[in-house]
């Protein structure tokens, strides 16, 4: 089940997206796709209905960010070894946790603004895990249940504020539209194996990142259950799971965005997004 929202910014409408790519609205079902609706037994509810009785949206209708009343982003650190070395840090021995700030949420397909006074913009595709259930100190082995399902994330960084000043890299991560989530919620009974995923990004039609979920240091159930311990992961929230080689940091010499250029990434079956990068309006 592939599950969307769709509409302007602020004015989304759950929908569910059927093989055939047509997009049928939610409305007057669901109030959004959140809280209840990506437990269980909602995401029953919702599979139980028969698309043909739901409205027909638009094929060119904007996609919003396909979890609404998210509580918080955790974000992982060098989850490959391959990014690490690009990055030129030890390969961790536990999850390295950060926050990325819910206002960096934006669509799929929104425009990046390039923050004020940035200078190193830049781009990490990875798979991103939506809880379904609430989870404080989840075992190993039971973490799966609480995963609604997963979906693409652009951890997009400014790597300026995130490395070169003081402090935690959550301030080089939260900008304004530094968080596109979709286009889909994929519910985690369409994927066969979530450690077996193609990833790719491409920018400005050249393929920078090229890798595979199963290269993660620490496995989905394994991070799950790690971040449970020192929180609780509530319905909505989102986990994005690191990004493999392929920045525009690790490059030599470095690449960074500027406005006018494009990003492509997906994740396999979890969709694409297609983002342009442009001028924060106040420059």
């Amino acid at each position: 089940m592939k599950l969307a929202r769709i509409g302007p910014p602020g004015s989304e409408q759950p929908a569910l997206v059927g093989d055939d790519g047509q997009i049928r609205s939610l409305a007057g079902v669901a109030d959004d796709i959140s809280g209840y609706w990506l437990s269980p037994e909602g995401l029953d509810r919702l599979r139980a209905i028969d698309p043909e009785t739901l409205p027909v949206l638009p094929p060119d209708a904007r996609y919003g960010a396909c979890v609404g009343s998210v509580s918080k982003i955790v974000c992982i650190g060098l989850n490959y070894a391959d990014h690490a070395k690009e990055a030129g840090m030890d390969v961790p021995a536990e999850p390295i946790l950060f926050m990325k700030a819910t206002s960096a949420i934006c669509g799929p397909n929104d425009d990046i603004i390039i923050p004020k006074n940035a200078e190193k913009t830049d781009w990490e595709v990875e798979l991103g895990v939506v809880i379904g259930s609430a989870a404080s100190h989840v075992t190993l082995e039971d973490a799966s249940d609480y995963i609604a399902g997963y979906c693409v994330v652009n951890d997009l960084s400014e790597r300026a504020f995130q490395l070169e000043g003081t402090g935690q890299w959550v301030k080089g991560k939260s900008a304004d539209t530094f968080g596109p989530i979709g286009p889909w919620l994929v519910s985690k009974d369409e994927i066969d194996d979530v450690q077996n995923l193609d990833m790719w990004l491409k920018l400005n039609g050249k393929l920078m990142q090229s890798s595979n979920t199963k290269q993660m240091i620490f496995s989905v159930n394994e991070l799950v259950s790690f971040v449970s311990r020192y929180m609780t992961l509530l319905p909505g929230d989102v986990i994005a799971t690191g990004t493999p080689f392929g920045v525009g940091l690790g490059l030599d010499p470095p690449l960074f965005l500027k406005a006018g250029d494009r990003m492509e990434l997906g994740v396999d079956g979890l969709g694409q997004q297609n983002q342009k990068a442009v001028t924060w309006p106040g420059r």
